[in-house]
């Protein structure tokens, strides 16, 4: 098949998809699936079989911008990014060095300056990521260099223990910094939370104070700026006042909630102080839109990422490290993700993203005033911010709204996230779909009381 005709047919496939893109799941078994795709099936330079596969992979994936699909923290992509995500595969070129990417280079440093400025890092320098998981380890090994200045090239032998201090609802990714940075899981300090959910700072405090009697040093603490399942913001100039007492590093996890820098007066709710942290980091694949993967980390210093992440002889690549981006990240090959990033940023701006923000905000404040005056659903922790965490009414709570989740999945009708808060299994609803507005959100909520009511009554 010659490339304008393998064009012209992934544009047809596109476009059929598109016409009849109306259902949220074909949903098989592991078994049935299995049956169904034959990925045993030989396929020598078979273009027609490739689009059987193709087509499989369309018609048994989960369309993730259809109302119903509630199950992430992300949803369809914003179609400006899609075009950059097209055009980057044809282009197929590591954003490494200006020489191999020379416009992706110059569009991800615009848009780093973009953010710094938002933020309000001054003077600061940032990096693409590969996603927030690996932001937060690149910013506590960043820290752990700062801490140690002979880390990088010694290792950990006969140093001080290092101890990093979390929100007990931080995400698990911090466990994977700690175990991948020799710090230990065991040196991971999870810190209980107070009745807001917000990591309790006097605990925190306390916390320091006894690894540091005991001989260890309290080098990194992560402020979780919207956790990822009752959606809190840890208290940033709370966390300040500690950090100017004990000299910890203090990032900021925004991966989810970091969103809010884009709305001023959301900004001056959840984020007072974000300026003055050491490094923050956020998704915008997430409540902005943008396609899998676009993640930035934003240190509030320079040239720290350089001297952090460079090792090893890299002269055979490298010819300006001023410019290469690649110089100071821990991959040699990185994905062109700059490209769909500054598309959707042109195209909706500031005050677009502000605008959506805002909109979700009042979207959970509805969802949750819903739910509050149904009869069969229950708030189970009054919202902090975008997360709404509830339940089905029911005996034998957790066992029943399982089988609730399932049966909506069952019957296609909806995909939701459960999570437990405590000991009780609750639905965590995340509205990043920018296509659902008030009244599409009430359908979507009546059509699990429609179908837990069935269950009920039939149990």
């Amino acid at each position: 098949m010659q490339d304008s005709e393998l064009l012209e047919k992934i544009a047809q496939v596109l476009k059929r998809e598109n016409l009849n893109n109306n259902r949220l799941i074909n949903h098989q078994s592991v078994v049935e699936l299995t049956e169904i795709l034959d990925l045993d099936k030989q396929s020598t330079q078979d273009w027609a079989q490739l689009f059987v596969w193709v087509q499989q992979y369309l018609d048994y994936s989960p369309d993730t911008s259809h109302i119903g699909f509630a199950n992430r923290m992300w949803s369809g992509a914003n179609m400006p990014s899609v075009l950059g995500e097209i055009i980057a595969a044809f282009s197929n070129t590591s954003a490494c060095t200006f020489e191999s990417a020379p416009v992706a280079t110059l569009m991800e440093t615009y848009m780093l300056k973009q953010m710094l400025e938002i933020v309000g890092f001054k003077n600061g320098e940032g990096q693409m990521t590969t996603g927030s998981s690996n932001a937060n380890m690149i910013a506590m090994m960043v820290a752990r260099n700062q801490t140690l200045n002979s880390v990088k090239t010694q290792g950990l032998f006969t140093q001080k223990p290092l101890f990093a201090f979390v929100s007990e609802d931080a995400h698990y990714s911090l466990d994977k910094a700690a175990n991948i940075l020799g710090i230990g899981t065991e040196h991971l300090i999870k810190v209980p939370t107070n009745k807001n959910a917000k990591m309790d700072v006097l605990a925190l405090d306390k916390a320091i104070q006894k690894v540091q009697k005991n001989g260890g040093i309290a080098f990194f603490v992560c402020a979780t700026l919207g956790t990822t399942v009752r959606g809190a913001y840890d208290d940033i100039e709370a966390l300040l006042k500690l950090k100017n007492k004990h000299h910890f590093w203090l990032h900021g996890d925004g991966a989810w909630g970091g969103a809010a820098i884009m709305s001023s007066a959301l900004k001056t709710k959840f984020l007072s102080g974000i300026e003055q942290l050491d490094s923050f980091t956020m998704d915008f694949h997430k409540m902005l839109g943008s396609s899998l993967m676009c993640n930035f980390l934003l240190l509030n210093h320079q040239n720290l990422l350089s001297c952090t992440c460079a090792d090893g002889d890299n002269s055979y690549i490298f010819r300006d490290n001023a410019v290469d981006l690649g110089a100071s990240s821990l991959q040699c090959g990185r994905r062109v993700d700059s490209l769909k990033w500054f598309l959707d940023w042109k195209f909706y701006n500031k005050q677009g993203f502000s605008d959506r923000v805002e909109s979700y905000y009042q979207l959970a404040k509805f969802a949750e005033d819903f739910i509050d005056r149904s009869g069969e659903l229950e708030t189970v922790e009054r919202r902090n911010s975008f997360n709404v965490c509830f339940r089905f009414k029911a005996q034998n709570s957790n066992a029943f709204n399982q089988n609730l989740r399932h049966q909506l999945l069952i019957e296609e009708q909806a995909l939701f996230a459960l999570a437990y808060i405590g000991d009780k299994l609750v639905f965590r609803l995340l509205i990043s779909n920018n296509n659902i507005d008030k009244v599409k959100l009430t359908a979507l909520l009546n059509r699990l009381i429609k179908v837990g009511k069935v269950l009920e009554k039939n149990a």
